[in-house]
């Protein structure tokens, strides 16, 4: 299986993780944070959202200069476009990786914020520290906030305690 290939089973199972995710995310809720220092739920399941299509964004360009603001950020008023836009940027991500060939994810990436750069990675190496270990990251911390707003959790690799209960 080519890299891209394997890329694309990934994102594609992943998808459907953090849809499920979406589902469960309560609109009255999306101005709660847990924390003065955290994001409340809105910005963060937007970011997760975002970052479904970040590695679209890896491969159809050389870098991402947070200071020149090239990425798009979707309009989330409700959960539906929470789901529509992990669809969306998910199907834009899979696109791109389907143009893509081993010799495009070994090219260089660099992510910086002006002369700062955080990383200068393989695009390869790019999608999957910066666009889906990312994405898993607050994934994870979403279900935390569920948690403590005592929503179910939906399983993600089998069932939860919650669908166990």
């Amino acid at each position: 299986m080519s890299l891209k290939d394997s890329l694309i089973a990934e994102i594609e199972q992943e998808s459907k993780n953090t849809k499920k995710m979406m589902e469960r995310v309560p609109e009255d809720k999306f101005d709660w944070q847990p924390h003065v220092k955290s994001m409340t739920v809105k910005a963060l399941a937007s970011h997760i959202a975002t970052l479904s299509g970040m590695a679209g964004f890896v491969v159809k360009s050389d870098y991402l200069d947070f200071k020149e603001g090239k990425l798009k950020r979707p309009e989330i008023n409700s959960k539906a476009d929470l789901i529509k836009a992990v669809e969306e940027s998910t199907r834009e991500t899979i696109d791109a990786l389907k143009s893509a060939n081993d010799e495009d994810l070994n090219k260089s990436w660099v992510m910086r914020m002006g002369d700062y750069v955080i990383l200068n990675a393989p695009k390869s190496a790019a999608i999957r520290t910066m666009c889906l270990n990312h994405l898993y990251h607050h994934r994870a911390q979403l279900g935390v906030y569920l948690r403590l707003l005592d929503i179910p959790i939906p399983g993600m690799y089998g069932p939860s305690a919650d669908d166990r209960a």
